[in-house]
């Protein structure tokens, strides 16, 4: 009987224990309103605090308010048969051009679809912004670089039909997280082909601004030249073809013409380590672009399907979005 009371208090004192430390991140919040929210650092302790009610998981399908105008599946492009769409968010009570916010949804360039982000559209098009969001081809579809063409389709696309929907051509930002990161940056900071002159529409107009969550930037350093899911991408191994992922890597295009740029990133993420945003902050500081970097502690990868962590990336966007769109 005394063996089972040990082991009974035992199991009771490692509950408590458990929860006294998954409380931890919520109470440290309430007595840092405003700073960055801090996470449980390991992706199953996340899940954890979701299930357990610790932490509150984004509506993933908001009703679109009365207020805003929903315009969906406008084809912007189309390939070997293949319709390539947008839809739009225009808040109702517009009566100037608005600036405009494109999201660009992730899922490893293999999954994924436009409404994913519909939190942040809906968001900011409640601000008075208007918002869109953008298929493109998945490596089902076709590889790399296919989809970073589809993005830079849809940018000319949306340079020449600012008119029609109601957005200044020239206020521009492009948003993303993770693969949608990657190609924002690519879009943002006028990819093109090896051999491929310099995008020659951006002479006219210019991303004005770009977010990149938790996105990776530079596909020739370790982490990615074996990360199976960049070879997946690229459809060669490194060895076989460098130059790809030299080309399909956003920071070989930097230069001091580039938009502002803000960077979110969870510092225990796994998936795309935070040396890729380091990376990035660093290289634009060398070049005097304006940046604003938001490391938000020991959360993992799609830390913002959490409620509090997509809240403050929210707040940080728009003081990034005031400041430079």
């Amino acid at each position: 009987m005394k063996t089972l009371k040990r082991v009974l208090w035992g199991i009771l004192i490692l509950l408590l224990s458990f929860l006294l430390i998954m409380s931890v991140p919520r109470i440290l919040g309430v007595f840092m309103p405003g700073k960055a929210p801090i996470g449980y650092h390991f992706e199953t302790l996340d899940y954890a605090a979701v299930y357990l009610g610790f932490e509150k998981a984004i509506d993933h399908n908001p009703a679109v308010p009365v207020n805003i105008k929903e315009i969906k599946n406008i084809e912007y492009k189309n390939i070997n048969g293949k319709s390539l769409q947008m839809d739009f968010y225009i808040p109702k009570n517009i009566k100037k051009p608005a600036p405009l916010i494109v999201f660009i949804h992730g899922g490893s360039w293999s999954h994924g679809k436009r409404s994913d982000y519909l939190v942040y559209l809906l968001h900011f098009a409640s601000k008075g912004y208007i918002t869109a969001t953008v298929s493109y081809r998945l490596i089902d579809d076709a590889t790399y670089p296919a989809c970073v063409e589809d993005i830079r389709d849809a940018v000319h696309w949306l340079f020449n039909n600012g008119e029609k929907y109601g957005y200044d051509p020239n206020r521009i930002a492009l948003a993303g997280g993770s693969a949608g990161g990657h190609l924002a940056l690519l879009g943002a900071y006028g990819w093109h082909k090896a051999g491929e002159p310099t995008d020659t529409i951006a002479t006219e107009h210019k991303i004005k601004a770009v977010v990149d969550i938790y996105g990776p930037v530079d596909f020739t350093t370790e982490y990615a030249r074996n990360q199976h899911l960049v070879n997946r991408f690229i459809a060669h191994p490194y060895s076989e073809k460098p130059e790809l992922y030299v080309e399909g890597s956003p920071i070989q295009y930097l230069d001091r013409t580039d938009p502002p740029t803000m960077i979110l990133h969870g510092t225990s993420d796994k998936l795309v380590p935070l040396s890729q945003s380091d990376t990035l902050k660093a290289r634009l500081d060398r070049l005097g672009i304006p940046n604003q970097y938001c490391k938000v502690p020991l959360w993992p990868h799609a830390m913002d399907i959490v409620q509090r962590v997509n809240d403050y990336s929210k707040q940080q966007m728009e003081i990034f979005f005031k400041k430079y769109l």
